[in-house]
Parts: structure tokens; C-alpha cells; sequence
């Protein structure tokens, strides 16, 4: 029962993942191309160790994928848990849409009172 909860302490949130910016910032780097650790690396001003620990947090939660090219390790997105993530959210950017569109209609039919 003990290496369970210990296990399960292990897996990474991939909400706190994405809270870091370093790892946003990777994130969107590779929305467009794979990328090897050292090409991800080198657009950052942080030791190459860093970087590869956020790869490795941002791969133990799914984000990424990562694929065997000959003797390189290749990062890219994977979408599958992305959308996962998109998914979750979606309710609340639409709650959020929502009332700014009622707050829009208030402030116009402020504007227009104050206009008479």
C-alpha cells in the first residue's frame, strides 16, 4: 500500500507542468517542428541540464513525445494530450466568453443612456 501512494506521488500534474514558463516557452517551440534536446536548448539564455529536466517533467506528463532518430532523441508535441488539456478547459473559456459578452452588452447599453 506504501508504493503506491509513493508511485502515485511521482506522476507529474500536467497543469503544473504547463505553469512554468520555461516549459510554455518549449511547448510552443516545438508546435511547428520536432526538435533534439540540444536544438531546444540553445534557445534559451539556461544550462542544457535545465532544459533537459523541464523536457523530461514535460514528457512524464505526455505533453511530449519523444522518438529515436539514429542516435538522437527527437521532442515533439503530442497532440492526443493536448487536446485532453484544450478539453478541460473549454467549459471554462466558455464561461469566461460568456460573461464578457454580457458585460459588453451593459457597457453599451450604458454608453447609449449616457449618450441621450
Amino acid at each position: 500500500m506504501q508504493s503506491n501512494n509513493y508511485a502515485m506521488n511521482l506522476r507529474r500534474d500536467v497543469f503544473q507542468a504547463i505553469s512554468d514558463p520555461t516549459r510554455r516557452a518549449i511547448l510552443l517551440l516545438l508546435t511547428s517542428q520536432t526538435m533534439t534536446a540540444g536544438a531546444i536548448a540553445s534557445n534559451f539564455d539556461t544550462a542544457r541540464p535545465t532544459v533537459s529536466k523541464h523536457l523530461q517533467i514535460l514528457t512524464e506528463c505526455e505533453l511530449l513525445k519523444q522518438e529515436q532518430n539514429g542516435r538522437e532523441i527527437h521532442y515533439q508535441i503530442n497532440p492526443n494530450k493536448m487536446k485532453e488539456v484544450a478539453d478541460f478547459l473549454e467549459p471554462f473559456r466558455q464561461m469566461w466568453e460568456n460573461k464578457f459578452n454580457k458585460l459588453e452588452t451593459v457597457m453599451k447599453n450604458y454608453q447609449s443612456k449616457n449618450k441621450k
